[in-house]
């Protein structure tokens, strides 16, 4: 079975820790925790009102990862504002991955599409490759939208996998049929020569399914891991969702 990567998404150490003020718990800890835990990446997604991630978080784990021997890949999230564009080229992490944001939305609701707000996407793609920085775009699962990812010169599309995760809920048929058209998302990206990531909503439970994703790179999770960590602690969790990954 091939490598999927996982990484780890965690804004929600970051969400608790601003809900009290101070430092507890630590942000340091919890991406420490994950790393010996396994896990190869660590995202980020830093939004303008700062509810949970920092622009101080994103410098501080880019530190903590700097000069491991064991190399940790760093994913960005964010819609393409001047300052979060500017935070990426200051740090240089691994993988910028862009997604639309909606005013008001608690999180991510639906992938790019085509219009005046994506027009600036290939300059904002160029400043980033400059920079050495891997990119990839947060799109829904349809032919589309992944052509045009090509178009605009990005390295990656991340599948929005929501859709998925509410079909699988409504049981085994519903399942395979969300997952089918994934999967041919999934090798239009593959032939058009792009990387192909997935995230939004999968647990232990539906990544079951997923992971058989054809030339699935990497996924990203947050919640789900969170969630779970309050009550069976982080480091084992990490390492559930490693071996679900890996089909043992």
């Amino acid at each position: 079975m091939r490598m999927i990567k996982l990484s780890v998404n965690v804004n929600k150490v970051a969400t608790l820790r601003n809900a009290r003020g101070g430092c507890e718990p630590k942000l340091i800890e919890a991406v420490e925790v994950c790393i010996a835990a396994g896990a190869p990446g660590i995202t980020v997604h830093p939004r303008a009102d700062r509810r949970h991630i920092t622009p101080a978080d994103v410098r501080a784990i880019a530190q903590t990862l700097g000069g491991r021997p064991r190399a940790i890949e760093y994913n960005i999230e964010g819609d393409p504002r001047p300052e979060l564009i500017a935070l990426v080229e200051e740090v240089r992490p691994d993988q910028c991955t862009l997604v639309p944001v909606a005013p008001g939305e608690v999180t991510s609701q639906a992938g790019w599409r085509r219009g005046t707000e994506a027009d600036g996407l290939p300059e904002t793609i160029r400043r980033l490759h400059a920079a050495g920085v891997r990119v990839s775009l947060f799109v829904d699962a349809l032919p589309d939208p992944i052509r045009w990812a090509k178009s605009v010169g990005a390295d990656r599309v991340e599948l929005y996998t929501e859709p998925f995760a509410r079909a699988f809920e409504r049981g085994p048929d519903a399942g395979r049929q969300s997952f089918a058209v994934y999967a041919e998302a999934a090798t239009l990206a593959h032939t058009l020569g792009l990387g192909v990531n997935a995230g939004h909503d999968l647990d232990l439970t539906n990544l079951a399914m997923f992971r058989d994703l054809p030339f699935l790179d990497e996924v990203s999770i947050g919640h789900a891991i969170m969630s779970r960590a309050l009550f069976a602690g982080l480091s084992a969790v990490v390492q559930e969702y490693l071996r679900v990954l890996a089909g043992v």
